[in-house]
């Protein structure tokens, strides 16, 4: 099956969605990560240093280890604050974040002083060159569609 034809029906739906706001939900959102999202790895190689993270919803996130090289980590369940923390980090264990193990650390958001860390259920390896236009492809066809209704 051709990919992109999935692709374009995946913007289409996240358009039409769009249409009602200029942000689009978590649920939009992950849904687009998901579909720039290769097959689930077991682990990954990790440094200690997260080069850049994307909530995604209060179950999953983006994490970037290198500007172009990213995963998408999906948790058990609900992560307490992640939508809000201003930084995470993520347990290893030599160099290495593996599914089913590891965790996901929030830090200092909410109220809470006393946050459970919240363990990957899933990770899966981000094309991020596709997923960055995509998100463009998105951002330009919000403004065309503001640019329609405004004229």
């Amino acid at each position: 099956m051709n990919k992109s034809v999935p692709a374009l029906a995946l913007c289409m739906v996240l358009l039409l969605g769009a249409c009602a706001s200029t942000r689009m939900s978590d649920a939009q959102n992950l849904a687009l990560y998901r579909e720039h999202a290769g097959e689930p790895v077991n682990s990954f190689n990790y440094l200690g240093q997260i080069n850049g993270w994307t909530p995604l919803g209060d179950s999953a996130l983006a994490v970037w280890t290198r500007p172009n090289q990213a995963y998408l980590l999906e948790l058990f369940g609900p992560c307490t604050d992640l939508d809000f923390a201003p930084a995470i980090s993520l347990s290893n264990l030599g160099s290495r974040v593996s599914a089913r193990f590891d965790q996901v650390y929030v830090h200092g958001a909410g109220t809470g002083s006393m946050r459970m860390p919240c363990r990957i259920q899933t990770i899966r390896p981000l094309d991020v060159k596709g997923l960055k236009q995509a998100q463009k492809d998105l951002r330009e066809a919000q403004v065309i569609e503001r640019e329609a209704a405004a004229g």
